[in-house]
C-alpha cells in the first residue's frame, strides 16, 4: 500500500475536512472519502440495541460535557473532568457494579476513585496489577531486566486483574495507570467495557499529553530518528 492510498488522518492538512462537513474535502488518503466500502457496512453495528445505546449514550455525554451550547456563535467551554464524566456515563447506562484495575504505583489514587464511586451510589470491586504475587521468573525475566535487581519482584499480571473482575461481573472497567502493554492486555481480557481515567508517565505525572505538547522543545529529541 503507497502513502497515497493507507490512511494518514493524523497528518491532514485540509481546512474543511470531510469527516466534519458534508460539504468537506480531504486528501488523497481520506477514508471518509475512499473507504465507503468498509465504513457503510461496519456502522451496521451500531444497529445492534446494546451497542446502538452504549455510543447513543456516549455522544450525549459528549455534549454534556460542555456548558452554554445553547449560545451562538459556539466558543467551546468545558466544564465537567474525566472522573465526572465517567461517573455520569456509568448512570446513563444503568450500571452498578464498576471495577477498577490499577497500578500498584497508584494505589492511592485508586483509593480515591473508589471513595468517589461509593459516593456516587456504585458498587466498586478492584483488583491491583501485582494480584497472585507470581514471580517476574515466570515470564523468563532474568535478574538484570529487574526494577529492583537481585531481590524477588512480583509480575504485573493484568490478564489476572481482566479474569478476576470477568469473576465479579463488573459492568464497566476503569483502569488506573496500568503499564504500556499490560492495559493492551486488559482491554484484550476484560469482558466489560474498559475506559481509562489514569494513564501512566512516570516522568509527567501520568499527563503523556505533555511530551506532544514540548516536542518542539524539551522533548524534541523525540522527533529525530
Amino acid at each position: 500500500m503507497d502513502d497515497k492510498s493507507k490512511i494518514q488522518c493524523a497528518i491532514c492538512s485540509a481546512k474543511s475536512r470531510a469527516c466534519r462537513s458534508p460539504e468537506g474535502k480531504g486528501p488523497s488518503f481520506c477514508p471518509t472519502q475512499n473507504r465507503k466500502e468498509t465504513i457503510e457496512p461496519t456502522l451496521s453495528e451500531y444497529r445492534k440495541p446494546e451497542i446502538e445505546e452504549f455510543a447513543r449514550v456516549a455522544s450525549v455525554q459528549e455534549a454534556e460535557c460542555y456548558a452554554n451550547r445553547h449560545i451562538k456563535p459556539y466558543v467551546f467551554h468545558p466544564v465537567k473532568p474525566r472522573v465526572q464524566e465517567i461517573c455520569e456515563f456509568a448512570h446513563k447506562m444503568g450500571y452498578q457494579r464498576i471495577g477498577i484495575a490499577f497500578c500498584a504505583g497508584l494505589h492511592q489514587e485508586a483509593a480515591t476513585l473508589h471513595k468517589i464511586l461509593t459516593a456516587q451510589g456504585f458498587e466498586v470491586v478492584s483488583v491491583i496489577c501485582k494480584v497472585g504475587c507470581t514471580p517476574k521468573e515466570m515470564l523468563g525475566i532474568r535478574d538484570e531486566e529487574k526494577i529492583h535487581i537481585g531481590e524477588f519482584e512480583p509480575m504485573c499480571s493484568p490478564i489476572v486483574q481482566a479474569r478476576l473482575l470477568n469473576q465479579e461481573r463488573s459492568e464497566l472497567n476503569i483502569l488506573v495507570g496500568l503499564c504500556v502493554g499490560h492495559d493492551s492486555l486488559f482491554f484484550k481480557y476484560s469482558d466489560a467495557p474498559v475506559t481509562v481515567l489514569v494513564a501512566k508517565d512516570r516522568v509527567l505525572a501520568h499527563n503523556p499529553a505533555g511530551a506532544l505538547y514540548t516536542s518542539s522543545t524539551y522533548y524534541a529529541r523525540l522527533t529525530k530518528a
